[in-house]
């Protein structure tokens, strides 16, 4: 019967239900089939794939297999194949060719002999072995089997002349498999997603399949704005505050009115001209402030000065038009624009 169900009927469950049911739920690549791939994590957390990393020994033909889990995939309606390699497993490479250089292909492969004849039924990882050339090519992935390292093994390499290198011998291919809904921890592939709105990590970049290609990752601009919270200081009153901060930055206009007195800046030919004292004319909301001290031009429209705005949020009269007087009533405007 085409339609399947897991653990439902009252005579049995062939094995072929088990694949079909119970792994639906991970990364589709149709609507019945699974991707195939490596489960991704580390015991610390340090590593995007961790299971089935090839080490080798160092000065020798031999390498070691990590234990992990993964996902074979066959036809839609063969189903996918579970593995998981439970502690270390050692392969060795043969010897190099006295002539030319080859590269070998590391897998993942499944044995199942109701549909290959082989009379094994059984996960291997196993070795095939490339053929020596002037230019060395790669060999074929067997069918149901999926590629884990590419391994390059040069002309009369031996464990008697210092083994393979494996510092510079190993190309990773693996590819993570994960959940459905989980975001994809890329490696080397470059394969389409499986659905619009599907995730993945690449380098650090989280991108979304839209349906044609994938694209960076933007969230949803989030823009606030605030028209209170600013104060006003000294011989200063607030005639009107307006600020919009979104993804991190803020920018902010501050109208602040003379009152009492007026201020006048010193005179050319005086020492330090066009100085008003530092005067601490208002403050910002918390919130609302520079992580470190910036700058910014105030102008009341007859003159013009600097302003300092520190991290607490106290915006400072430094310097005025040489000999400038701010009138009572004048309107001081600072605008600015920093990183929160």
């Amino acid at each position: 019967m085409p339609t399947r169900s897991g653990w439902l009927s009252p005579d049995s469950q062939s094995r072929e239900d088990t694949r079909l049911v119970s792994l639906g739920a991970l990364t589709p690549t149709s609507p019945v089939a699974t991707r195939s791939g490596i489960l991704p994590g580390s015991a610390d957390g340090q590593f995007r794939i961790s299971g089935f990393t090839l080490t080798g020994t160092a000065s020798s033909m031999t390498a070691s297999v990590s234990p992990g889990r993964a996902i074979v995939q066959s036809t839609d309606t063969r189903g996918a194949y579970p593995v998981a390699l439970t502690e270390y497993l050692n392969v060795t490479f043969a010897d190099g060719d006295a002539l030319y250089g080859r590269i070998d292909l590391l897998v993942l492969r499944i044995y199942d002999d109701v549909y290959d004849g082989s009379g094994r039924n059984e996960a291997a990882v196993e070795i095939v072995q490339g053929t020596p050339a002037a230019t060395p090519a790669i060999p074929a992935t067997p069918d149901l089997a999926i590629p884990l390292y590419q391994i390059t093994v040069p002309k009369n390499t031996s464990a008697g002349t210092g083994g393979i290198t494996w510092s510079t011998a190993l190309t990773g291919v693996r590819n993570a498999t994960v959940g459905l809904g989980g975001i994809l921890p890329v490696t080397s592939d470059t394969s389409n997603g499986a659905y619009p709105g599907q995730y993945r990590d690449v380098s650090g970049v989280l991108q979304r399949w839209n349906g044609t290609a994938w694209a960076d990752y933007q969230p949803p601009l989030v823009v606030e704005t605030a028209t209170s919270g600013a104060t006003a200081s000294g011989n200063w009153s607030l005639s009107s505050y307006n600020a919009r901060r979104t993804r991190g930055v803020c920018s902010f206009t501050l109208v602040l009115t003379r009152t009492t007195s007026s201020l006048t800046a010193t005179a050319a030919g005086t020492t330090n001209p066009g100085n008003v004292g530092d005067e601490l004319i208002g403050t910002l909301p918390s919130g609302w402030r520079p992580t470190n001290d910036t700058y910014a031009v105030a102008s009341d429209g007859f003159a013009d000065g600097g302003v300092k705005i520190s991290a607490d949020g106290s915006v400072s009269l430094l310097t005025w038009s040489t000999s400038g007087v701010i009138q009572i009533g004048n309107n001081v405007k600072v605008s600015a624009c920093f990183v929160l």
